[in-house]
């Protein structure tokens, strides 16, 4: 009874916002999933109505000095060493054709698990075990990290700031300094795929912190602005359960759309599409 009467709720509160179009109310669907189509609904229809601006229009324009020159060369060697290439283009275009040759072929899983072993073999032998031992799960080690983030990567995803996440922590909720928000991904823009953002970046950096380094992390993306909130402390959802989940491809930069308007972006998980 609380699961019905809670979804005519929703159904009511969308419908008094009047007709919008491109916009279905769902007539029967679990609580979670109900709530999640009628938001990408929603978002779909005003989106249509009112045009979005183009947030691939203005390239962000990067001066790569020789500390961030050196970490993306290291970054594109190990990514081609797990590929058995010795050729790729020289700066950051490399990472982004290692990893779409990475993307090329193989399944969603199969991508995280290739990212998975990439990160792996930028840490020494047993790391994770002895960041657990040395860091273990607290505001404390949330905060270090997201500190160590905004120093450290800003090559990989360009300028981020600091910002507050609500954590649950043994039993409470408390509010920590562990967010970092990546104003304009840098892989976000230079790929212009969502599907290599959740399983090139997003999947397989929340399972190597929360799995093997015992801290978790969930990584928000923003598609319409191509910005991240990385949360250091929260529990990452399952994929089925992430709104990116049911994220359609960019219009303006694939040729998917035109055959697939209104559906999920193929590439976030292949197993969706019976591959």
């Amino acid at each position: 009874m609380h699961t019905s009467t809670g979804q005519e709720q929703l159904r009511g509160v969308v419908k008094s916002f009047g007709p919008l179009p491109g916009l279905q109310v769902p007539t029967s669907c679990p609580r979670a999933t109900c709530r999640r189509q009628l938001r990408r609904q929603a978002k779909a229809a005003a989106q249509s109505a009112t045009p979005v601006e183009d947030p691939f229009a203005k390239k962000e324009v990067y001066h790569d000095g020789p500390i961030n020159s050196f970490f993306i060369k290291y970054f594109s060697a190990k990514m081609a060493e797990q590929l058995g290439r010795k050729e790729y283009a020289p700066g950051y275009e490399g990472i982004v054709e290692l990893s779409k040759e990475i993307v090329r072929g193989r399944s969603s899983k199969q991508q995280q698990e290739t990212v998975s072993n990439i990160l792996g073999s930028l840490l020494p032998p047993d790391a994770g075990s002895v960041f657990r031992k040395l860091f273990p799960f607290s505001q404390w080690s949330a905060e270090l990290n997201a500190r160590i983030t905004m120093q450290f990567f800003a090559w990989l995803v360009g300028p981020m700031e600091m910002k507050d996440v609500e954590v649950e922590y043994k039993g409470q909720q408390q509010i920590w300094r562990s967010g970092v928000h990546i104003k304009k991904c840098r892989y976000l823009e230079q790929a212009e795929c969502k599907g290599m953002c959740v399983n090139m970046c997003k999947m397989s950096t929340q399972k190597f912190f929360t799995e093997t380094f015992g801290l978790p992390l969930t990584m928000v993306p923003n598609f319409e602005d191509l910005s991240c909130d990385m949360l250091y402390g929260q529990m990452p959802p399952p994929l089925e359960q992430d709104e990116a989940y049911l994220e359609p491809c960019f219009s303006q930069h694939c040729n998917i759309p035109q055959k697939r308007a209104g559906r999920p972006c193929p590439k976030i998980d292949t197993r969706r599409e019976g591959r």
